[in-house]
C-alpha cells in the first residue's frame, strides 16, 4: 500500500509540475505588472568593493602576472597582496603588498564614474601557484589563485571563444562556464573580438564580467578587439577603440611603436607557443604597419607553435561578407611563416578549413604545410553560413555550421596540437590534430567524422 500511494503521489506531483510549467507565461505577465525592474545604473554602479577582477599578462608569462580591477572614484589607495599558495590560511602572514601601477578614471554613459586599477606582479617563480587579492587596504576581494607558466615548452591547454557580444549575461554565461567546466586546467582564454556590443556601454562590460565571474580572476585572458569594441552607445564618446580597453586589460606593449597599437597589437609567448593579436579594424596604412611588424615578429620567433588571433576572418563564413584587404595583406605573411592556427570571429557562424593547392586541375589540401583557419561564435547572435569567399579565394571549408554557439578547447603537447570544438551544451562538434614532423612539415588529421 505504501508503494502504491507513493506512486500515485509521484504522478500527482508530475502533473502539478507540468501544469506549473505551462502556467509560467501567465505568471510572467503578472510579474511584469507587479515587479519593479532594477535600474541598470544601480545594477552596475561601482563601489568601494573591488569588482571586474581580471588576469592578463604584460610581460613574461613565467615570471609576471598582471591583474586589473574596478572600484568607485573614492578609492585612493589601490593595492594588491600576493603570497605563495598553501594548504591553510597561514599564507596571509607572508603576503606582500604591491601598490597599483596604474589607475584610470572613466566617466560612463550611466552618469557615474569609476576607476580601474592595475598591478603587474613581477619576479615570480615559474610553475608556481600563488594567491592574490585586490583592494584598498580595507576593502578586499576574495583570494584568487593562479599558476605561473613554465620557462620551458611544457604541455598546456587553452580555451578559444568567438564573439560573445549580445545578451551576454543571459546567453553567453553558460558557454564560457561550460568551457571552463570541460577544461578547468586551461592556462588562458583567447577572446577573438566583439566581447560586447557597444564599446562604451558600462552595463555590457558589466554583463561580460558577471558572465565570466571568478574565472576572469583565475584564468588569464588574451583579448583582441572587434568592430564592436569600436562601436558607440553614447554620442559623447570619442571615435576609436573603446576607452574601456586599455584600463580593463593590462596587455603587452610590444607591438608597433605607436600609441594607436598599444595593447591591441601584441604577442604573448607561452610554453613554446607565440600568440599574436592583431587589430583588423585598423586598415590602410595602419594595417600595413601591422603587417611589417608581424613579419618581423614571426621572423624572430623561436617557439615551436604560432597562433594568430584577430577579429575579421581571412575567409569569411557569413553570407555577403568579405574582408579582401585583410586577406590580401595578411595571408602572404601567414603562408610565409606557415602559421599553425588562425583564430577569428565576426561572422557569427562556424567554419574551419585550409588553403588548397591546384594539383592536376583539382584542388587538393596540402596537409603537410597549410595553416588551419577557424571562425567561431560563442554568443547568441547568428548569421547565415556561406563558403563562397573560401571557394573563390583558393580555400576549402572542412567543417561548418550555423545557428550554433560553440567553444573550443586546444591542447598542446610537444609536437602535437589537439583541437576540440563543442556546442554550448558540451556536445563534440569538430576535432583535429596537427603534428609537427621531424622533416619540418606538419600533418593535419581530422579526429572526428
Amino acid at each position: 500500500m505504501i508503494k502504491k500511494w507513493t506512486d500515485k503521489r509521484w504522478v500527482r506531483t508530475t502533473l502539478l509540475l507540468s501544469a506549473a510549467i505551462l502556467a509560467v507565461p501567465a505568471v510572467n505577465v503578472v510579474a511584469e505588472q507587479l515587479a519593479t525592474k532594477m535600474p541598470t545604473a544601480e545594477i552596475y554602479k561601482p563601489s568601494l568593493q573591488p569588482d571586474r577582477v581580471i588576469l592578463t599578462w604584460e610581460g613574461d608569462t613565467a615570471t609576471t602576472q598582471a591583474v586589473t580591477w574596478r572600484t568607485d572614484v573614492n578609492v585612493t589607495t589601490p593595492q594588491a597582496q600576493i603570497a605563495l599558495a598553501t594548504d591553510n590560511s597561514d599564507f596571509e602572514d607572508s603576503a606582500m603588498t604591491v601598490p597599483a601601477d596604474t589607475t584610470s578614471e572613466l566617466a560612463t554613459y550611466l552618469n557615474y564614474s569609476e576607476k580601474y586599477h592595475s598591478v603587474n606582479f613581477q619576479n615570480l617563480s615559474p610553475e608556481t601557484k600563488y594567491l592574490y587579492r585586490v583592494g584598498d587596504g580595507v576593502n578586499w576581494s576574495e583570494w584568487f589563485e593562479f599558476t605561473t607558466a613554465s620557462s620551458e615548452a611544457e604541455p598546456f591547454s587553452f580555451i578559444y571563444a568567438g564573439d560573445a557580444q549580445n545578451d551576454i549575461l543571459e546567453h553567453w554565461s553558460r558557454v564560457i562556464r561550460n568551457a571552463y567546466s570541460d577544461l578547468p586546467e586551461a592556462s588562458f582564454i583567447v577572446h577573438a573580438g566583439d566581447l560586447i556590443n557597444h564599446g562604451d556601454a558600462d552595463d555590457q562590460w558589466g554583463e561580460w564580467f558577471k558572465a565570466g565571474g571568478w574565472l576572469n580572476g583565475m584564468v588569464p585572458s588574451i583579448a583582441t578587439p572587434g568592430n564592436h569594441e569600436y562601436a558607440r552607445i553614447s554620442k559623447d564618446t570619442p571615435a576609436g577603440l573603446t576607452p574601456y580597453w586599455r584600463p580593463t586589460f593590462a596587455l603587452p606593449q610590444n607591438g608597433p611603436d605607436e600609441a594607436l597599437f598599444k595593447e591591441n597589437v601584441y604577442y604573448v609567448d607561452y610554453q613554446g607557443m607565440r600568440i599574436v593579436s592583431l587589430d583588423t579594424n585598423l586598415r590602410g596604412e595602419n594595417l600595413d604597419k601591422q603587417v611589417t611588424w608581424l613579419d618581423q615578429t614571426l621572423a624572430n620567433n623561436s617557439n615551436k607553435w604560432t597562433v594568430l588571433t584577430f577579429h575579421h576572418p581571412i575567409f569569411s563564413s557569413a553570407e555577403g561578407r568579405d574582408n579582401a584587404e585583410v586577406r590580401n595583406k595578411l595571408l602572404p605573411i601567414i603562408q610565409k611563416y606557415n602559421v599553425d592556427l588562425v583564430l577569428q570571429g565576426h561572422d557569427h557562424t562556424y567554419a574551419r578549413g585550409q588553403v588548397v593547392n591546384q594539383n592536376s586541375g583539382q584542388k587538393v589540401v596540402d596537409n603537410d604545410s597549410t595553416t588551419v583557419f577557424v571562425n567561431s561564435v560563442s554568443g547568441p547572435k547568428m548569421y547565415e553560413s556561406s563558403a563562397a569567399v573560401w571557394e573563390k579565394n583558393g580555400a576549402q571549408v572542412d567543417k561548418a555550421v550555423a545557428n550554433t554557439q560553440l567553444y573550443q578547447l586546444i591542447h598542446v603537447d610537444g609536437d602535437v596540437l589537439r583541437y576540440d570544438a563543442r556546442t554550448a551544451t558540451g556536445k563534440p562538434f569538430d576535432a583535429f590534430e596537427i603534428k609537427k614532423l621531424p622533416n619540418g612539415k606538419k600533418q593535419m588529421t581530422e579526429t572526428m567524422k
